[in-house]
């Protein structure tokens, strides 16, 4: 978050300095760059480049947070545009005095004003959901324990959900297949090799290679370990977080059925929602609905995600809350979840489809500023990783009233203006001077000149 304000700030001012310098080229005045100007202008670049490199290389599911964050920062990056403008009014303003045509006087001035205008009354336009008066914030989100609690143990583990208990989460979201001998299991990874990341498979089955779910029974699931990767790969760098009790029982995980998550949310009267992986949906849709009915599970807390076999699910089991995956299909059925990803909808979009009374969980929401941009649009929940970092957000990271916001507004502008004016009258006197000063040089060799002629003929 940092790095992109930086970033922002930076931008602008570089493609204010570029800008400018850029105009002067066109009409052909000359042009004086102050050494600091120069340097800042590299840094910026350098700056901007390795970052846009870094995050395409390192980060590349970062890419769709950067609008969020902007639009998260709005308020305050116009501040930053603000004072990069009074830092290169000096070299405009110069540029203006130094001209050597009206012509191009009057187009250095018209961009001017227009860059300026552009940046002053932006605010005009920035519409962050959390300019609201405190009376309108809306309720927290809900948390959703994503596979569990996954910065805390093993995902999709027994352990990981009961961690996730711990953090008030509404719901435990998972993701299921169906064994050879047709049991319900957790895990995610599915396809080739589906098993490596998360278990032994390899050190149990060390000449097999197994690529689908019903290829093992769930007697050669439950011989596999499930924990010990993650003491060896530490996914989200939080195993300093974890007691010397916690390692141990993480290092001892097996894999999970579904009827013991279901299970484990009677007993604590939490939601289920989850992903359902299979190659026959028709079939594999049949044996989960038969494994949650015999749970004895309240049937309003099961969140059908899975859309293939929706029409069937409905007949069977029509106590589940039905969820979808995008906006039509959702007002097709005449449904009330929604289920995306954080940037398939703007915020505008969220108010709307609540005050629509349609409950909005978003996912995978793990950054305090990104929960509290999802919080001040009214989001109803987010799926996290994070689950013990956000039950302590107890608030949004910033909310403001717009009045307040408009004067903090107006007050900066008006103090930037005040500047920009005593720039412009302190470089309309240092260019005189300048320009005074090279007339009486060249008063003062055309003299020197003449005397030397005189004295030539003399």
């Amino acid at each position: 978050m940092v790095l992109i304000i930086i970033s922002a700030v930076l931008t602008s001012y570089c493609v204010l300095l570029l800008l400018f310098a850029l105009f002067q080229v066109a009409l052909k005045e000359p042009l004086n760059l102050h050494w600091l100007h120069k340097c800042l202008l590299i840094l910026g670049l350098l700056f901007i480049f390795l970052g846009i490199v870094g995050i395409s290389l390192q980060w590349k599911q970062e890419w769709p947070t950067v609008l969020l964050s902007l639009q998260a920062t709005a308020p305050f990056l116009q501040f930053g545009a603000v004072g990069g403008l009074v830092l290169l009014s000096p070299f405009v303003f110069q540029g203006f005095h130094m001209a050597q045509t009206k012509c191009s006087r009057f187009l250095m001035a018209s961009l001017y004003a227009a860059v300026s205008a552009a940046i002053l009354l932006c605010p005009l336009v920035i519409h962050s959901p959390c300019l609201i008066d405190h009376s309108d914030l809306p309720p927290k989100p809900k948390l959703i324990g994503h596979r569990g609690a996954p910065m805390l143990a093993p995902e999709n583990t027994m352990m990981s959900f009961q961690k996730s208990l711990l953090c008030g989460v509404k719901a435990f979201e998972t993701d299921v297949q169906i064994s050879k001998d047709r049991i319900p299991f957790l895990m995610h990874d599915q396809h080739l090799g589906f098993l490596r990341r998360t278990t032994d498979v390899k050190k149990k089955f060390p000449h097999k290679d197994f690529n689908m779910s019903t290829e093992l029974t769930w007697k050669d699931l439950q011989s596999l370990n499930a924990g010990d990767w993650f003491l060896q790969t530490d996914p989200f760098r939080s195993l300093s977080q974890l007691s010397t009790e916690d390692k141990e029982e993480a290092r001892n995980q097996s894999v999970a059925s579904l009827l013991q998550l279901l299970q484990l949310a009677k007993s604590h009267n939490v939601s289920v929602i989850f992903d359902l992986y299979s190659p026959d949906q028709e079939a594999d849709t049949v044996d989960v609905v038969r494994t949650i009915l015999m749970s004895d599970l309240d049937p309003s807390l099961i969140m059908w995600l899975p859309p293939a076999e929706r029409e069937y699910v409905k007949t069977a089991a029509p106590g589940f809350i039905q969820v979808y995956n995008n906006e039509y299909d959702m007002f097709q059925d005449g449904g009330n979840h929604l289920n995306l990803h954080y940037n398939k909808l703007n915020t505008a979009q969220i108010r709307d489809l609540v005050n629509q009374n349609v409950t909005v969980n978003t996912w995978v929401v793990n950054e305090s500023w990104l929960f509290s941009l999802l919080w001040c649009a009214g989001v109803s929940s987010v799926t996290t990783n994070a689950c013990h970092l956000l039950r302590d957000v107890q608030r949004p990271d910033w909310i403001m009233p717009h009045r307040i916001y408009t004067i903090m507004w107006i007050t900066v502008d008006v103090i930037a203006i005040v500047l920009i004016i005593g720039l412009y009258f302190l470089q309309r006197h240092c260019c005189q001077r300048k320009v005074s000063k090279k007339e009486s040089e060249n008063l003062l060799d055309w003299k020197e000149k003449e005397l030397l002629l005189l004295s030539t003929v003399n």
